[in-house]
């Protein structure tokens, strides 16, 4: 299985619901929920055993650079895995553009291809990799595979799947219902024969071009044309899920079940029901004092946080904003960044803390005229040469060695040391040591925004802030 089988990752989407940690420009896929390492890297670490280095990430640009980082760490060839989506089309384009590059390396149609999204938690990866193995038996018989979870409760925000006849290890598959209300996902989880879909998916390379061309002939056609060429047509592409376009039209379907300790952390809710628990029912992480409180969530970040008498309450703290909800109404959480997002609040948008391709940076504090950032740069690693219109920055040296390029001037500071970048002033900062390089950075203007930036020259690895 090992020797021939590749792997398709999805790594967009915004996860809104776990708002305000997840954010525009950092989704759940990439934050660090448990210990050092994010859902991406875990989705990562999983797939190596089955498929070395043939893992293909498919992802927008504007995570380009958190991709790149996060597999580098996670050991990682960076620059041959990642498949750069023009724009969000859902994940049958995206899943397509997975599939032209292995078209384009040549790879025969017998091979076959694992999808998984990069958002989800399996705790137990011997019985992932058990579950793969009885999908290449049904993906053997010309079948398109989806891995089935057997459901606990009425979710209303899965799509469901009922299991047919039997053929052993996994079962062919006899209906769809797409996330059914309440009501109706009651009465599934009664019958018994329900899983739910766990978004992932197993087939042949040929099996998934012909499915492609029989049910979404507008993007099927192209590809056998190579990823250029897919991609010249992209945008006019329909925004379609895999689901819709193909899974439940296709008539060659299995379901195999995954027993693996899989979740998928759509909700905080969902994060409080797999989360240790402790005496009185409550999930603590973070700087967190409790007074009277049971069956809570409280999710700490930077800060101390107390509680006193609350009772099936979740609190979610991050640096600039504070979510708490009842429990059990967590998914309306999407609702709220919806709200944000059509007022344009920098909160739903901006993460506190960035990777970019040069290192990271981490905002300490943002008011009125003023922002703070606390600024890491990799070594020999450089931002743009660049300028602003709004902000004047006061650069001071924590640790490291900075290389200073203001205006016609080059020079060196040290670790205490500082310099003053004024409005329109031409410059760069660069970490020419073999350290990393710290800084502190402090704007005063009247415009803040990460798009004041002026770009003139890149360096390796330079980009704007």
């Amino acid at each position: 299985m090992g020797e021939s089988l590749h792997a398709i990752v999805l790594a967009g989407g915004s996860g809104t619901r776990l708002w305000p940690l997840s954010r525009g420009e950092l989704p759940k896929q990439f934050l660090h929920l448990f210990g050092n390492e994010s859902l991406f890297q875990g989705t990562l670490k999983r797939l190596r055993p089955l498929a070395g280095e043939r893992i293909r990430v498919v992802s927008p640009g504007c995570f380009s650079d958190l991709v790149l980082q996060q597999s580098g760490a996670a050991g990682m060839d960076p620059k041959s895995l990642l498949l750069v989506e023009p724009c969000a089309k859902n994940t049958a384009p995206a899943i397509a553009l997975g599939i032209a590059s292995l078209v384009e390396e040549g790879c025969p149609e017998e091979t076959p291809v694992l999808v998984c999204p990069s958002d989800h938690v399996i705790n137990e990866d011997e019985k992932f990799m058990q579950a793969v193995k009885y999908g290449l038996e049904a993906v053997s018989e010309g079948n398109i595979v989806v891995f089935g979870i057997a459901p606990n409760a009425p979710e209303t925000g899965f799509g469901y799947i009922r299991a047919g006849e039997s053929r052993g290890s996994w079962f062919r598959v006899d209906e769809f219902v797409e996330k059914p209300d309440a009501k109706r996902a009651a009465e599934l989880l009664d019958e018994g024969s329900w899983f739910w879909n766990g978004g992932i998916f197993l087939f042949r390379l040929g099996d998934i071009l012909e499915a492609f061309r029989k049910h979404l002939p507008g993007i099927g056609v192209l590809l056998q044309e190579g990823v250029t060429h897919l991609l010249d047509q992209y945008s006019a592409f329909p925004s379609i899920s895999i689901d819709y376009g193909i899974i439940e039209r296709h008539h060659a379907m299995a379901v195999v079940p995954l027993d693996a300790g899989w979740a998928d952390l759509g909700s905080w809710d969902a994060f409080y029901s797999i989360g240790g628990k402790d005496e009185q029912g409550n999930v603590i992480s973070g700087d967190v004092i409790t007074e009277d409180c049971t069956n809570c969530l409280f999710r700490g970040n930077g800060r101390l946080v107390a509680a006193v008498g609350l009772n099936d309450i979740l609190v979610v703290d991050s640096p600039d904003a504070l979510c708490i909800s009842a429990r059990g109404t967590s998914q309306k959480v999407r609702t709220v960044a919806e709200k944000l997002r059509n007022e344009k609040r920098r909160e739903v948008f901006q993460a506190p803390e960035s990777v970019r391709s040069w290192g990271e940076y981490r905002i300490v504090y943002e008011g009125d005229g003023i922002k703070i950032k606390r600024i890491r740069v990799l070594p020999g690693k450089s931002l743009s040469l660049q300028y602003h219109h709004h902000r004047s920055e006061h650069w001071i040296v924590v640790s490291g060695t900075a290389k200073i390029t203001r205006e016609n001037e080059n020079f060196f500071l040290h670790e205490g040391e500082s310099a003053f970048i004024g409005k329109h002033q031409v410059h760069r900062l660069a970490n020419p040591g073999k350290l990393a390089l710290e800084i502190i950075e402090v704007q005063n203007g009247s415009y803040l925004g990460e798009d004041d930036i002026v770009r003139l020259k890149y360096e390796e690895g330079g980009e704007a802030q």
